[in-house]
């Protein structure tokens, strides 16, 4: 440990710069390190965030809008139907707005869209609809028409299961999605 001392002090003295350099990079990262665990140990899930991009969300959730979650174990999901008898609004509407991959398939690009109802399998996904395949939550973008996910072409006749949700929306920042939308696969 003393070489590893006396190397850095070397440095330090001779390349003073770049040694101030790697210390503010250094304290930078643990900064976000720090920010980073914050998130995860509030969300239970990782990413902890999710961008908005369509407009199917429209008014609530805008396009470009950063969402932070909670996962479903820290904030059990509420349907729109259970919703209304106990008037819990979330962005201006019944029930909660949930983050999933359609199918399970997490190498597409998730969905945030509202819990509208719990199904058990044989049940109708919607009145006068087909029968659930299995159960799951039926959802639906606030923006779209009343035509469920899963009478669409987002999760078609497949409601979602529980572990295909990524997390509950808690909270909106406006912009900040654009940014990671840069960087698509941070």
């Amino acid at each position: 440990m003393a070489g590893l001392r006396d190397w850095i002090k070397k440095f330090k003295e001779k390349h003073p710069e770049i040694y101030s350099f790697a210390q503010d990079l250094i304290f930078s990262l643990a900064i976000v390190a720090l920010i980073a665990l914050i998130l995860y140990a509030y969300a239970g899930t990782w990413p902890p965030e999710a961008a908005v991009i369509g407009t199917s969300m429209l008014p609530n959730l805008q396009a470009g809008d950063l969402v932070l979650l909670q996962s479903i174990e820290r904030s059990p999901v509420k349907t729109y139907e259970e919703s209304i008898a106990t008037d819990y609004i979330t962005y201006n509407g019944y029930g909660d707005v949930i983050v999933y991959y359609p199918h399970g398939d997490t190498s597409r690009s998730m969905i945030i869209h509202r819990a509208i109802r719990w199904v058990n399998e044989s049940e109708p996904m919607w009145p006068g609809g087909p029968a659930a395949p299995h159960e799951g939550y039926i959802t639906l973008g606030d923006n779209n028409r009343g035509v469920y996910d899963q009478a669409g072409s987002v999760s078609y006749n497949d409601p979602v299961r529980k572990e295909w949700v990524h997390g509950v929306v808690k909270f909106r920042v406006p912009y900040l999605g654009y940014l990671k939308t840069l960087a698509p696969n941070l």
